[in-house]
């Protein structure tokens, strides 16, 4: 007798809906277990139960020691982006700046015409408003991750707590 091939969707009745949890999480931490002492890795697991309640598993080393390795190489890895995406920006943002000293620069100025200063400027202002948007949206990330990690943290004093 064959398993019958369950569609992954959200299981509407609770009780097998908490069965399913309870046996699907077990599952997970006995892979996490096998994955530890198989290949010999750090395994970290967090499993938040619907209801709120924190289940976790941590091979040898401790689970908060695996946690602030995740979160130091997470932040390297941020920090790489935004090198990379500033450096983007900059090639654009120094095309336009050598624009800018072009037309205005010297003795170029004089021969600029209004309607070249003006679609100067329009560049100018979407520039600046680009990189006002990038810097808004890399702080609110920033922001997330601080506001997920004192989640984190606070979830781990509880444990701790308990």
């Amino acid at each position: 007798m064959g398993r019958k091939k369950l569609e992954i969707k959200r299981i509407e009745n609770k009780s097998s809906r908490q069965v399913t949890f309870s046996k699907r999480r077990n599952g997970l931490i006995e892979k996490a277990r096998q994955l530890s002492v198989l290949c010999d890795a750090s395994v970290a697991l967090l499993v938040v139960s619907a209801s709120g309640k924190l289940y976790s598993f941590s091979s040898g080393d401790n689970l908060v020691k695996i946690l602030d390795r995740y979160g130091k190489q997470h932040a390297d890895d941020l920090k790489a982006l935004d090198h990379q995406s500033k450096a983007l920006n900059y090639g654009s943002h120094y095309e336009l700046l050598e624009l800018v000293d072009s037309k205005l620069v010297g003795s170029n100025v004089k021969n600029v015409s209004i309607d070249a200063l003006v679609q100067l400027e329009e560049h100018l202002e979407t520039a600046l408003s680009v990189t006002r948007a990038k810097k808004t949206e890399l702080m609110l990330k920033l922001v997330e991750n601080l506001k997920e990690k004192e989640k984190m943290l606070k979830e781990e004093n509880q444990v701790l707590a308990s």
